[in-house]
């Protein structure tokens, strides 16, 4: 199979298949990406770099900004896949997360090509995701909204079919794309997030040389790409004082780099974590920011966790809570609809109210208090992830629907010449 996969990040989403397809012999990967980074690289898979043709000027329309960065994205693909066309590269099929805009064109470079698009979100003024703070939108806000699905549509339009992560997030769609849409989980490596046989890791043996966790008997642990509302960062943070006074051995890592990915910004460069310092009062010598961390410390935090607390908005479900569960932590999950999908309450986690600082902290104070009681809920939440999201069933799925739009692809006609 010839492969074509394009991700602004690498490899992302697409590490499992590429990583698969690499390695398997008679295959030929090409990974479009914008991160130029030399080190990132999987054996087997070209990386080539794209760039955006430019960026939207000043005087450009402001509610048609983020569908000309798109098209600028999708021209600097273009050039890149006529490239590699001349060169003589004709993808079977072509894989591509759809959001950016750079796979507005690939069914114009390889009309014969069949397109495969990654689907997370779709924009709807009216969605939970929309209304879950309770702040009436303008009419302009509502209109930017529908404006950043310009690309998606695009995609969904052109696309043979397309992923979706989970059914929460599929459901997100217009009902007339959702029969062009398969859920499929990327996929959860299970043998390398695997909990410690003799129980948890103890907090000595994390490999955090700058962090002091002197008398820890407890970890409470918190891990997000970025520190911001959309991943309940400001409600766990003022859960921390009634959590470390009412457990004194009760140290807490944030494992998260202080930015904001889904958010809005703050206003003069605060950031939330600047913001919930100056809010909240808390023992910092048993708070811990540790920053991003390196893959192999980031799975010892988890398996150090005592109680492993992961909020969300009703929009897309992050990696590090299937990696939780994976690892058998006991979760304390948000009561949002993409929590509620994997976790019941009281059989594989917890679940507790986002907006109520004061509840998360009662839910952790609850956890640490019945360690011993809660193992079902460990032993179950692992179990959950080998039914539903290993990677040896997801990535199969995957690789099946690449094949089956594969036989469509190019070769084809190559064949039959």
């Amino acid at each position: 199979m010839r492969l074509l996969v394009t991700h602004n990040n690498f490899p992302a989403q697409f590490r499992h298949v590429c990583e698969y397809l690499g390695r398997t012999p008679g295959n030929q990967v090409v990974f479009a990406t914008k991160n130029p980074r030399k080190e990132w690289t999987i054996p087997g898979v070209n990386k080539v770099v794209f760039k955006a043709d430019g960026e939207p000027g000043k005087d450009a329309y402001p509610m048609a900004r983020s569908f000309e960065d798109g098209v600028r994205h999708g021209m600097g693909m273009l050039r890149l896949m006529a490239g590699l066309k001349k060169q003589g590269f004709i993808p079977d099929v072509i894989l591509g997360h759809s959001g950016w805009g750079q796979t507005l064109f690939t069914r114009d470079v390889f009309p014969d090509t069949p397109f495969i698009g990654y689907y997370e979100w779709f924009y709807n003024a009216t969605s939970p995701e929309t209304t879950f703070d309770e702040r009436e939108r303008s009419e302009l806000e509502k209109a930017q909204l529908r404006m950043r699905n310009s690309a998606i549509l695009h995609d969904l339009a052109a696309c043979r079919v397309g992923i979706t992560p989970t059914n929460w997030q599929r459901s997100q769609f217009p009902a007339e794309f959702q029969p062009k849409l398969v859920q499929a989980h990327d996929g959860i490596n299970t043998r390398y997030f695997t909990p410690e046989p003799d129980g948890l890791l103890p907090p000595d043996k994390l490999d955090l040389p700058d962090t002091d966790l002197t008398g820890a008997k407890e970890i409470v642990t918190y891990c997000s790409r970025g520190l911001e509302p959309y991943r309940g960062f400001p409600q766990f943070y003022d859960a921390l004082p009634a959590i470390l006074e009412e457990r004194p051995d009760c140290h807490v890592l944030i494992v998260a780099e202080d930015r904001v990915c889904y958010s809005p910004r703050l206003p003069d460069g605060q950031t939330y974590k600047q913001q919930a310092l100056e809010r909240t009062k808390v023992d910092e010598k048993r708070v811990h920011f540790t920053g991003p961390l390196p893959y192999g410390v980031y799975k010892q935090v988890l398996l150090a966790s005592s109680a492993h607390v992961y909020l969300t908005w009703p929009f897309v479900l992050s990696w590090s809570f299937l990696e939780a569960m994976s690892c058998g932590c006991l979760v304390i999950g948000s009561n949002t609809e993409p929590v509620r999908e994997v976790l019941r309450h009281r059989e594989n986690g917890l679940l507790t109210d986002f907006h109520s600082s004061k509840k998360i902290a009662k839910t952790v104070i609850f956890a640490l208090k019945r360690q011993e009681k809660l193992n079902d809920l460990r032993r179950n939440a692992r179990q959950t992830i080998l039914d539903r999201y290993c990677l040896s069933k997801c990535l199969p799925a995957h690789l099946s629907i690449l094949a089956d739009a594969a036989k469509d692809g190019p070769a084809q006609f190559t064949n039959k010449n």
